[in-house]
């Protein structure tokens, strides 16, 4: 009996020492450690030298190379391939369906809870049930009609054909640009803001005749729904960018099956442009939001200086993200898929985008950081933004409205691609797309940043 009350002293002991009554203590479970996000690779905080190491190909004398610090993040191990982004493709047409097929009056693919939250909520706004298999191949006159939007007009076709301008994503995000503002801040002492805030911030619509009207509306800043963005994105890639960027060249096979055939699952998605990345990404954060009680930060674009940290894999000062100051190895073999002479595309094992993975990883096993598809990034061009930026988590941001002028809607493009000469591979080059442009040789991978130390 002495022998459990003497340990009963010490348990209280111990635990009375680690919650001193009256004293504050905060949470003490340990260390936080987040899970791997599936198929992200981690990269550590570090410094590294950022800007172009050999001569400017266009002569540039403002590209400073300059010391940067990022923080610790997650990435894609590879670009974003056909087979994930048509996840999300087929995400929206079945969400449109549902919504539509709700619409019509079947309410089985409604969600109704047993507390009948949505019981009373319109169609247009109730929540959907994602558990009944929709009817696409239905010969119910209804159902067909119902789910018609999504197809052209058969016009004596034997086989419906799908309609890519049909599938439209809607979201709304907070423009915390705005909400930083000096004249935006909220003063406590009132409960209101400002007098004279104010927001510039994007809106959109879909008017009658099913055209997307995107606009950008000035209005007072009184509450934090002011701060909302409303975008509605067309999702599916432009296939014809195949065609239409390289003209007199038989490229019709990749058009018409690059983004829809089996043989092209595992090469990175192309045709996409800034916008559809940026609906991608949100997407992807509500995905994994909705599946997990301990949510994460945004997936999202990488910054240009997280781009190229990873890219450099560690290695400083190197041209290459395989660590060296060339484009072949010991034996003479390409490192990445580019354009190595005038119009020998094959002799690094292909000709225009190859499967994600096909050559070998840099130091923090990223694939395909140089070569294959160049990559958007979230940062805006500016030619001297290297100089500009913080040098700590640099990132020069500019949230481009719908009616600004064209200039201010380039965004940084990195890592070459296939079409590209040496130069483009280089870690530290870098080049611009506009927002609203889609390439058959420009895609996209997220990233993650990380929580805890």
């Amino acid at each position: 009996m002495k022998k459990y009350l003497f340990l009963i002293v010490i348990v209280s002991v111990i635990f009375g020492c680690n919650n001193p009554k009256g004293e504050l203590v905060g949470e003490t479970r340990g260390s936080f450690k987040e899970a791997t996000p599936y198929g992200m690779v981690f990269i550590k905080r570090g410094s590294f030298l950022m800007g172009i190491n050999d001569q400017s190909a266009i002569a540039a004398t403002n590209e400073k190379p300059i010391t940067k610090t990022v923080d610790a993040f997650w990435m894609d191990a590879t670009e974003i391939t056909n087979s994930e982004y048509h996840i999300f493709v087929n995400w929206v047409r079945d969400s449109l369906s549902r919504r539509a097929l709700v619409m019509n009056g079947m309410d089985e693919f409604r969600l109704n809870d047993r507390d009948q939250i949505n019981a009373d909520l319109p169609p247009e706004t109730c929540r959907l049930n994602w558990k009944t298999r929709i009817p696409y191949n239905s010969t119910d006159d209804a159902t067909k009609e119902a789910l018609s939007f999504l197809y052209f007009p058969s016009e004596g076709m034997s086989r419906r054909t799908l309609n890519p301008n049909a599938l439209r994503y809607k979201y709304e995000q907070i423009n915390y640009d705005q909400a930083s503002l000096r004249k935006n801040r909220f003063n406590p002492n009132t409960g209101a803001f400002n007098l004279g805030a104010s927001v510039r911030i994007d809106t959109a619509y879909v008017d009658e005749d099913g055209v997307i009207h995107n606009v950008t509306i000035t209005r007072p800043l009184r509450s934090r729904e002011d701060l909302i963005t409303q975008r509605i994105v067309n999702i599916y890639p432009d296939t014809l960018t195949w065609t239409r960027d390289f003209q007199y060249a038989y490229n019709d096979p990749r058009m018409q099956m690059y983004f829809s055939h089996k043989g092209f699952v595992s090469y990175p998605v192309v045709g996409v442009t800034w916008e559809q990345a940026q609906a991608f990404c949100y997407w992807r954060t509500q995905l994994f939001n909705n599946a997990n009680k301990i949510q994460g930060q945004n997936y999202r674009l990488p910054t240009e200086a997280e781009w190229e940290y990873a890219a450099r894999g560690g290695y400083q000062g190197a041209l290459y993200p395989w660590g060296g100051n060339y484009v072949r190895d010991g034996k003479g073999c390409f490192m990445a898929n580019f354009k190595p002479m005038r119009g020998s595309y094959s002799l690094d094992q292909g000709g225009t985008t190859m499967k994600v993975a096909s050559f070998a990883p840099n130091n923090y096993g990223l694939y395909d950081m140089a070569g294959n598809v160049a990559e958007w990034t979230s940062d805006a061009w500016n030619v001297s933004s290297n100089t500009l930026v913080n040098d700590m988590n640099s990132s020069f941001q500019y949230v481009a409205r719908n009616n600004d002028n064209d200039m201010l809607k380039r965004k940084v493009v990195k890592g070459g691609s296939w079409k590209d000469i040496s130069y483009y591979l280089q870690c530290g080059t870098r080049t611009y797309e506009y927002q609203d442009e889609a390439r058959p040789y420009i895609g996209f991978r997220c990233v993650r940043s990380y929580n805890g130390e």
